[in-house]
């Protein structure tokens, strides 16, 4: 099945991934490319449409961003979001104000806009609308050969469109939550003027990579650093269901883990899937690196590099593998300015991994997609619900999650704290709603009472918080019920912990994770 393909040239915003998930989410396939793609690769992607993305830049910058004009002859349809409508009216000779022509400052604010309808972009739409703004110059005069479609009390032109020129642009952001009717905006644009289909399902990607991976791998080794996180897992599994036993993977159990999770990880793969699974149980050679190291970047580098030793002993027994899977998703790939979606990467930076290890390639299955998509992936391909939904996890694991220094003592009362902490979040029904929650040993110790002796024992903090991007972060507001269960069953459940706390600081000034 020929893949529907919408390009979406990013021209310096911040919300480039929010409007290629949006797409995603109308079952049509989108890639991110630079604005300053070169025209050819734009063509030779035959894209149904382009959308432009915000910026922070103002069109009358001597080094304003702007794409190639071949675009705009292409004959596709091009939808211009915030500085791209501006783009566009001021490429076509149109006018913008409320600049001084430098660099535009972010003002995030709701308005009301009122609609033509007429219009296929606004078509079926609720009228007026709250839509969310954020950039500072406005459109004072349309450009020839283009209308307005929307206007505000304070905007007189919030949209633009030369339907004979395919050219359509709107000065709000119909990717964000705040916009009333935005999905059905990009739905218009998706499937009214750009006549795609929406056959980009979870189910043809499974298909898809399936097939191409049994041509490229035909009958070669296949190794896979197994971490139990959900990009890890799932890549794993895709492979397995292309080629079998020749794939191996690899479970490094440091001793850093959640309560229980190599051993469910193990389970899952070896009798669910029955895929060749090494586990090395390497704990204790872990905390003996860790001895005395209270730094936190002294010790993320211990168990990095720690963890690529063990791989590496476990890989070089297994002896000529040509291929290594990787978790790589496709933010990764937009974060790191790489315009290739293929899925398959001849030469890449494995996280650190030994130059000496020798694979003829890097199979990163994953890369076309965004984190809501591979686990949907997940569940297509039978993975369990808790562990395509299993929380995000640090790579050091509970090492950046207990305070000073790392014991076995203090591993096992931060697992049985955090197990009590995700119980109860998932009784109650949240643990979808919120983005990420963990619990953290402090390095805190106070006096307490515990039948009716004195303890003098640690803190365990608890951590909960939603978020789009990670960058930035909120912290949830737990019911009051919810957090008095969670420290009830912690002081009285796991010993030597005598008090409990609730982290309420956002990202910034403070960061997710404590360490």
């Amino acid at each position: 099945m020929e893949k529907e393909v919408i390009i979406i040239l990013d021209f310096g915003g911040g919300n480039n991934q929010l409007v290629a998930r949006r797409v995603r989410e109308c079952n049509v396939y989108c890639e991110v490319l630079p604005y300053n793609t070169d025209i050819e690769i734009i063509k030779k992607k035959a894209p149904k449409g382009i959308i432009f993305t915000g910026g922070v830049h103002s069109v009358y910058e001597p080094d304003a961003p702007a794409c190639d004009p071949a675009i705009y002859s292409l004959g596709i349809p091009v939808l211009g979001i915030s500085y791209g409508c501006n783009l566009i009216t001021h490429v076509f000779g149109g006018k913008i104000s409320g600049s001084a022509g430098g660099r535009i400052e972010k003002n995030y604010h709701t308005i009301n806009i009122e609609f033509d309808t007429v219009s296929q972009l606004f078509d079926n739409l609720n009228r007026p609308a709250t839509c969310l703004m954020s950039h500072t110059e406005h459109i004072e005069a349309v450009a020839p050969g283009f209308r307005a479609v929307a206007y505000s009390d304070n905007y007189p032109v919030t949209a633009v469109e030369n339907p004979e020129k395919k050219l359509y642009g709107v000065l709000f952001h119909p990717e964000a939550k705040q916009t009333e009717g935005g999905m059905k905006i990009l739905q218009n644009f998706l499937f009214n003027i750009c006549r795609c289909k929406g056959t980009w399902t979870m189910t043809t990607f499974v298909d898809e990579t399936v097939r191409h991976l049994k041509e490229k791998i035909g009958d070669k080794k296949v190794l896979c650093a197994l971490s139990g996180g959900v990009d890890s897992s799932v890549s794993a599994v895709l492979v397995s269901k292309a080629v079998g036993k020749q794939l191996t993977c690899i479970l490094v159990d440091h001793g850093l883990l959640r309560k229980n999770e190599a051993d469910e990880v193990e389970e899952v793969f070896t009798k669910q899937f029955d895929i060749n699974l090494i586990r090395v149980n390497a704990q204790q050679r872990f905390y003996d690196k860790l001895a005395g190291v209270t730094d936190p970047e002294r010790k993320r580098k211990i168990i990095g590099e720690e963890f690529i030793r063990v791989f590496e002993e476990e890989a070089k027994k297994l002896g000529k593998v040509d291929y290594l899977v990787q978790g790589t998703i496709y933010p990764d790939i937009i974060e790191s300015g790489i315009g290739n979606s293929s899925v398959i990467k001849s030469h890449h930076n494995v996280g650190g991994l030994p130059d000496h290890i020798d694979f003829k390639e890097i199979i990163e299955p994953l890369r076309d997609l965004f984190k809501d998509e591979v686990r949907k992936v997940g569940l297509a391909l039978g993975l369990p619900e808790k562990m395509v939904y299993r929380q995000p996890f640090p790579g050091p694991g509970l090492g950046v999650r207990i305070i000073g220094e790392i014991t076995p003592e203090k591993v096992r009362i931060l697992q049985e704290a955090d197990y009590i902490f995700r119980d109860e979040i998932a009784k109650a029904g949240l643990d979808r709603e919120i983005s990420q929650y963990f619990a953290i040993l402090t390095n805190l110790r106070s006096v307490g009472v515990r039948s009716d002796t004195r303890t003098y024992d640690y803190t365990v903090a608890l951590r909960a918080i939603t978020t789009t991007d990670f960058m930035t972060a909120e912290y949830v507001e737990l019911p009051w019920e919810v957090l008095s269960r969670v420290s009830k069953r912690i002081v009285s459940e796991v010993d030597h912990v005598n008090r409990v706390c609730y982290d309420i600081t956002g990202k910034p000034p403070a960061t997710i994770e404590w360490e």
